[in-house]
């Protein structure tokens, strides 16, 4: 899928996408008590939240009796990554590095993930400039 499709998803169909990534194959019945468990919204949203799903593409449907079992089409990682790029590519280059530490500041992370961004870190070290320039304009500038 290109970043495009990727980018056409609403909120309500997030968290649709959130169940069928956490349970990774399930079917209506399964998503519907968990969404209604957390929301407060109808089978028919619910169904039409799915259905939209999988016109797009981002789910598959198989049927299996007279039930349906859902599959994520595209990874839950790829996805969210490419959501956050697409907020970070209408910020200013000078300020991302402010925003990606605060939201490491702000939200849990696995030591895990820690080590793999302290390794991360380390390379970008090597080559990273004393100072990101600004592109919000045209001619460039180091104030923003």
């Amino acid at each position: 899928m290109n970043e495009k499709n990727l980018s056409s998803i609403s909120d309500s169909e997030w968290e649709v996408m959130r169940i069928v990534w956490t349970l990774g194959e399930t079917n209506t019945k399964q998503i519907l008590n968990e969404l209604q468990a957390k929301k407060d919204w109808t089978d028919s949203t619910i169904k039409t939240l799915i259905r939209r799903l999988v016109q797009k593409g981002w789910l598959n449907a198989k049927q299996d009796g007279r039930r349906y079992i859902y599959t994520a089409t595209v990874n839950q990682t790829e996805m969210m990554y490419n959501e956050a790029k697409t907020l970070l590519n209408r910020m200013c280059d000078m300020h991302k590095g402010e925003v990606i530490l605060k939201l490491l500041e702000d939200y849990p992370v696995s030591k895990g993930d820690l080590m793999k961004m302290k390794k991360e870190i380390s390379q970008k070290e090597k080559t990273a400039p004393e100072m990101v320039p600004c592109n919000c304009l045209k001619t460039g500038s180091t104030i923003c």
